[in-house]
């Protein structure tokens, strides 16, 4: 089996939500080939030197799944793209980039966060240049932890205030965006999160049919992508409310 997850937003603010994705690991990913982290797995990461005990634990979790024989990969997210090399080693995981094609029983799956995709959304996707800069990226991670902790809040709540004023079609994905970038990589499924709208898509282009399938986010509901022996199965459940 392998498995799909994406925009998790584990918060020590939201206890329930990471008791539930270590139970995830233990009782599921554990017993799977592979599990695919299709970013936004922190609310926020603002560095490797995080020493808080959410960073310790989720490292530890994730640690123990790898080394239990299931291969860990990870895609950025928008809140977690400082996650760097460091963590990575530390927590057994594989970084791959966004779009990643990845060959799953005969069949070229696009795997990407897919905040890219929102191409409708010019601010965002401006900020998104900016801030995936190396130049910028480094400068952020040279200023102290508490200082990037600080700036971090500060740019999440930037954020929710320009949200908050935008049209919701405008914060989801662009249909031309995503059939382009099916074509250009030669794949029929995309899988993606980031818009917190789980569903499955069915899509028609030049080259035949498609589908685009949405992981949701861990709010609610847990969320999560299972494929086996050729078939997928986008799952939900409950999880714990403070």
């Amino acid at each position: 089996m392998t498995l799909f997850i994406s925009d998790l937003h584990l918060d020590e603010s939201r206890p329930g939500a990471t008791e539930a994705f270590y139970r995830f690991l233990r009782e599921r990913a554990a017993r799977a080939k592979a599990l695919y982290i299709l970013g936004d797995l922190f609310e926020l990461w603002v560095g490797d030197d995080d020493d808080s005990a959410l960073a310790r634990g989720v490292k530890h979790a994730l640690r123990e799944v790898a080394d239990g024989g299931t291969r860990v990969f990870f895609i950025h997210g928008n809140r977690d793209f400082l996650l760097g090399e460091q963590f990575a080693a530390e927590a057994g995981l594989q970084l791959l980039p966004d779009p990643t094609v990845v060959e799953l029983e005969g069949r070229r799956l696009l795997l990407m966060h897919g905040d890219s995709l929102c191409t409708d959304d010019a601010d965002y996707q401006a900020f998104r240049r900016q801030v995936r800069q190396p130049a910028w990226m480094a400068d952020v991670l040279s200023k102290p932890l508490e200082e990037r902790r600080a700036l971090g809040r500060h740019l999440r709540q930037q954020s929710q205030s320009m949200n908050s004023r935008k049209a919701e079609d405008i914060m989801d994905v662009n249909a031309g965006a995503v059939a382009q970038m099916l074509r250009d990589h030669g794949a029929d499924l995309l899988i993606h999160g980031h818009t917190h709208r789980p569903a499955r898509h069915a899509l028609d282009l030049d080259s035949g049919s498609a589908e685009r399938i949405v992981l949701g986010d861990w709010d609610a509901y847990g969320w999560c992508l299972a494929w086996q022996d050729g078939r997928c199965e986008l799952e939900s459940w409950p999880l714990p409310q403070a």
